[in-house]
């Protein structure tokens, strides 16, 4: 196949890879508008199922992004001066600086025949008119879903909170989690480390807090010093930072969540966040872009015909992603409501947290909810003791 591939973030650069892994005749262009290694953001997250399974079908990359993350397997939240709980979470989590990330599987891409042109900005499915596919994955606000967003049934929600993705010098070796109190409400921070010295760190909060601590009028180094001040003990004297490698500046926004009824048109096809976003909270933006490449390209070796590969991937795909995205809607909702929540004792607190994608937690009052959740822990538990040989929970 002659394929030409418009963005070059994860999804479109794994994609690629994984297409010439499978058939090295297949000839593919990325093209990004951007210069090479002037990308957005600090850090991205992944898991261990994600790492595991990117070992199997390209080991080479992942070996070199694994050895690029920095690791963790427990939490830290920071309650106010109330509490700080450690919560060891079980699944190994990684985080990655972006821009290493995209070079990595830049160079692999490179290495397996792909042509990547930077600085290339592409406004038209026309610009290929000898293509047998265009691939879609110029982000959020991509130029060729715009071009018949009425076709594609896109629709976007916009969420309640503020929020701004920030980095800091402060080298955390915990997935972190820091809740303050002002007087004009709470603020809250994820924070993450991708290398040795330096680590993500995503502040939100309501509306009225944000207006009510004039972050919505402070100039940049203004907000900065009011945050850093805010969260001095988790940043323990280190500074936050709007601008990443690649430049850009932080600013407030409220996250848009983007769904598409239909997932491609004729032999253009939408990927990554072209197709889907989910909230950042629950960290499967990078898992969902890479996920989506390999559904696209199993489903182009499974079919023959164009049409019937394209209508496989999306039926397909978009299955596999609805835990994910109910996941992230709850999870955005959660933070929504933190008042909710946030004067629970810190540990039933945390537990909920740790509960947020749960559909059936904000129809209960959160005490009744983790209440009903310990009792289940311990039944499962006793079960497993009194039941001959059986070390199931009781709910199965």
């Amino acid at each position: 196949m002659k394929v030409a591939c418009v963005g070059g973030g994860p999804a479109s650069l794994y994609f690629s890879i994984l297409m010439k892994r499978v058939d090295p005749s297949h000839e593919i262009t990325v093209y990004e508008r951007y210069p090479a290694g002037a990308t957005y953001g600090w850090g991205v997250t992944y898991w261990e199922e994600l790492f595991d399974y990117l070992h199997e079908v390209d080991p080479e990359s992942a070996r070199a992004i694994g050895e690029s993350s920095v690791r963790w397997d427990s939490w830290v939240v920071h309650v106010q001066d109330r509490a700080t709980v450690v919560v060891e979470h079980g699944d190994e989590g990684f985080g990655v600086g972006r821009r290493r990330m995209l070079d990595i599987l830049a160079a692999r891409a490179t290495e397996l025949g792909v042509r990547i042109e930077y600085e290339r900005e592409i406004t038209a499915e026309t610009e290929f008119p000898d293509a047998d596919l265009v691939v879609a994955a110029d982000g959020i606000n991509s130029v060729l879903r715009e071009r018949d967003s009425g076709h594609y049934g896109t629709e976007v929600s916009v969420g309640r909170n503020m929020y701004m993705w920030l980095g800091t010098t402060k080298a955390l070796d915990a997935f972190t989690f820091a809740f303050t109190e002002t007087p004009h409400g709470w603020i809250w921070g994820y924070g993450y480390g991708y290398d040795p010295g330096h680590s993500t760190f995503i502040v939100e909060c309501a509306p009225e807090t944000w207006r009510g601590l004039e972050l919505d009028t402070a100039s940049e180094a203004d907000g900065l010093a009011k945050l850093e001040k805010l969260f001095a003990e988790v940043l323990d004297g280190h500074p936050l930072l709007t601008r990443s490698e690649g430049g850009g500046s932080a600013r407030w926004l409220n996250f848009r969540t983007l769904t598409n009824r239909r997932w491609y048109r004729g032999n253009v096809v939408l990927l990554g966040d072209a197709a889907h976003t989910t909230h950042y909270s629950i960290g499967a933006g990078t898992a969902l872009a890479l996920g989506d490449a390999a559904y696209l390209v199993d489903a182009l070796h499974a079919e023959p015909d164009l049409e019937r590969a394209l209508a496989r991937y999306e039926r397909e795909r978009r299955a596999a992603i609805r835990v994910s995205q109910r996941a992230a809607r709850n999870s955005s909702r959660w933070y929504e409501n933190v008042p909710r929540y946030i004067d629970l004792p810190p540990k039933q607190m945390v537990a909920l947290l740790n509960e947020r994608h749960s559909r059936l937690l904000p129809l209960l009052p959160p005490r009744l909810y983790y209440f009903l959740g310990r009792s289940a822990q311990n039944l499962s538990l006793l079960a497993a003791r009194l039941i001959p040989g059986g070390r199931r929970p009781i709910s199965e």
